[in-house]
């Protein structure tokens, strides 16, 4: 028997009742010495001092199909292996400086 696998992103998740927000509050309403974590221990501040946001955070990655002028496709490759993290990159540069100049 097959299993389906669910996942959503952010613009695809089920909204919130009003009992989970009921839920939600009141969880966020509880002391922090309340919760019980005897199972994994707390995490100390010299700990903290080393902590990185987002390190293992990787983006979803979608095949495409896309044309690319032959000469760019060529000149990309000839820089060695990688030339599709390349085409990424260089698409994510040019998006984050269309976002800036947007903003």
């Amino acid at each position: 028997m097959k299993t389906k696998i669910v996942s959503h992103t952010p613009e695809t998740l089920p909204p919130l009742t009003k009992a989970d927000r009921a839920k939600l509050k009141a969880l966020a309403a509880r002391p922090d010495s309340e919760i019980d974590t005897s199972n994994i221990p707390e995490m100390t501040d010299e700990q903290w001092q080393h902590a990185r946001r987002g390190h293992f955070y990787r983006p979803r990655k979608l095949q495409i199909t896309a044309r690319v002028d032959a000469d760019v496709l060529d000149w990309l490759k000839s820089q060695g292996r990688g030339y599709q993290s390349r085409i990424n990159a260089i698409l994510r540069r040019e998006m984050l400086v269309s976002a800036k100049a947007t903003k």
